[in-house]
């Protein structure tokens, strides 16, 4: 029990993620009292460092691992001490049945990537992957600046996205795909963009790929994904830092059990690490958790489909970077952006239509980052001084069902067939560049989203813990309440959305917890 809560907060923010945490920090800086419960021994969700692997002197971003959609006004407004580099390399893709050819895409110099699509087959498609690029672009300056303020209407998206409503809103993304480039392995680069944390084909009639291939090319008004210095937890300790200095209360091992809204305010019931109950009143409730689990603290049935999440996480130390097939490609630059692993566009297709027919993927799509090639300061100055690196791996259309009757067994079998489609593509089997742990293990962890539901309460482990919506109000819709308008609305005006799964959420931005923030205090006229 790390807190000596008072009888009543103005708000009482529930869970420790990177959005309550934004919360926390925008509401107590602008003077209200603030309490934050997460029932973790600490801060930060799946926004974390972790020292991985007992004995070896390494921090990794253990869940989630990159930065694109954070605003710089989260950034400035809150004063974070926080450093995003970008990276030069974009990806590199080997040929799946000749690996000793790859597709390396270096945004420093349009010369050598034109050669390269060129060696892979793919020369007619320089021009139009540039094209594509450059609409991606303009969609991102033009539509990454509303995540800052309340809700579009539909009528204001549609007449800023122009043309681009009819490829992303209208229909499935895969007839935008197959339009712009032609080549397969081009067009599962540009797939894979829809498919991160989503369950999905190209033509989904869902559009569940089309929402999230959108979040994906936005980011910072680039569709650029950085590496933050420190790792994760450098963000977690940048936003806990603000939230700490300006006054609010942060309380850990401190499990929120359940949730009274009233007409005047919000009894929170939760209950320490000794399981001492307590009931702390607030004249709002903010939820950092996901939807599935403010239902559950509200005494409510879950309404909709419930989440799951489809991706294998994999982390990695190694003692050098592995070789690779393709004798014109520097590993260092290979790994640099992201390695994009038996990635085709008919074989996610492929492995799509395995998964969903409840088998494994018989060759899993993946793409792997090497954090420390931009970064090195997650590794003690032993591990860097000895050339070794992590790398994150995050395979995708391993959904959930395929892990539930068998967990452990699945996520072996899961990981082998990872590794070998992985090994099908590199000079040497990456076991061979494993490091070894103070117990002589490999160097080797492997996370389903069976492991993330337990591991950080990810529903199903749905890393955007449901799918997500299109950020800005449905057709028809009218926001009548500030908290409406900002996208953080429950059927409880006392009670306010800010986690990943309120409207704008997912990835790690903060753009939902600023929003919530924002609906109480510009709701009171008090925040300009």
């Amino acid at each position: 029990m790390q807190t000596s809560p008072a009888a009543r907060y103005d708000v009482v923010v529930v869970g420790g993620g990177h959005n309550a945490l934004t919360t926390a920090a925008y509401l107590a800086r602008a003077g209200r009292s603030v309490l934050l419960l997460e029932a973790a021994d600490h801060l930060g969700g799946a926004t974390v460092s972790a020292q991985a692997f007992p004995g070896v002197d390494a921090r990794l971003s253990r869940y989630s691992y990159l930065v694109s959609l954070m605003p710089r006004a989260v950034r400035d407004e809150l004063g974070l001490d926080l450093t995003l580099r970008r990276r030069r390399v974009s990806s590199y893709t080997p040929v799946p049945d000749d690996p000793a050819r790859g597709l390396l895409v270096d945004t420093g110099d349009a010369a050598a990537t034109a050669a390269s699509f060129a060696r892979v087959g793919a020369a007619d498609d320089v021009d139009r992957w540039r094209a594509l690029g450059e609409r991606t672009g303009e969609l991102a300056r033009t539509l990454f600046p509303t995540v800052t303020g309340p809700l579009p209407t539909a009528d204001e998206a549609r007449a800023a996205l122009g043309p681009w409503w009819a490829d992303l809103v209208d229909a499935p993304l895969g007839e935008l795909v197959e339009r712009s480039v032609g080549h397969d392995l081009v067009r599962g680069v540009v797939l894979t963009d829809a498919l991160i944390g989503t369950f999905a084909r190209a033509h989904d009639a869902s559009l569940i790929q089309n929402r999230c291939y959108l979040y994906h090319v936005i980011g910072g008004g680039t569709g650029d994904w950085d590496v933050p210095v420190g790792g994760m937890g450098a963000v977690v300790a940048a936003l806990s830092g603000a939230a700490r200095a300006a006054g609010a209360h942060l309380a850990v091992r401190s499990r929120v059990t359940a949730l009274h809204p009233g007409a005047d305010g919000v009894e929170v019931v939760w209950s320490d690490d000794d399981g001492v109950e307590h009931r702390t009143a607030a004249a709002h409730a903010v939820a950092g958790c996901a939807p599935a689990e403010l239902d559950r603290l509200l005494g409510v049935a879950p309404t909709g489909p419930a989440p799951e999440g489809a991706q294998l996480k994999v982390n990695m130390l190694l003692t050098r970077l592995p070789r690779l097939r393709d004798p014109l490609v520097d590993p260092a630059a290979a790994f640099a952006g992201t390695f994009h692993v038996n990635e085709g566009y008919d074989q996610l297709e492929r492995a799509y239509r395995e998964a969903a027919a409840g088998e494994m993927p018989t060759t899993p799509p993946s793409e792997i980052y090497c954090h420390t090639l931009t970064d090195p300061t997650i590794l003690g100055e032993g591990l860097r001084a000895t050339g070794h690196h992590t790398l994150t791996l995050f395979g995708l259309h391993m959904p959930a069902r395929l892990f539930r009757e068998d967990p452990e067994g699945a996520r072996a079998r899961a990981l082998e067939a990872t590794l070998r489609s992985l090994d099908a593509v590199l000079g040497e089997p990456i076991e061979d560049c494993l490091a070894l742990d103070a117990e002589g293990r490999p160097c080797l962890e492997a996370r389903s989203p069976v492991d993330l539901e337990g591991d950080v309460g990810l529903p199903g482990g749905h890393i955007f813990h449901r799918d997500l919506s299109w950020p800005w109000l449905p057709d028809g819709a009218e926001a009548t309440s500030p908290e409406q308008r900002w996208g953080v609305a429950t059927e409880h005006p006392r009670v306010l959305l800010a986690g990943a799964g309120a409207r704008r959420g997912g990835g790690v931005s903060g753009i939902p917890g600023r929003s919530a923030a924002m609906a109480l205090l510009k709701g009171a006229g008090a925040y300009t």
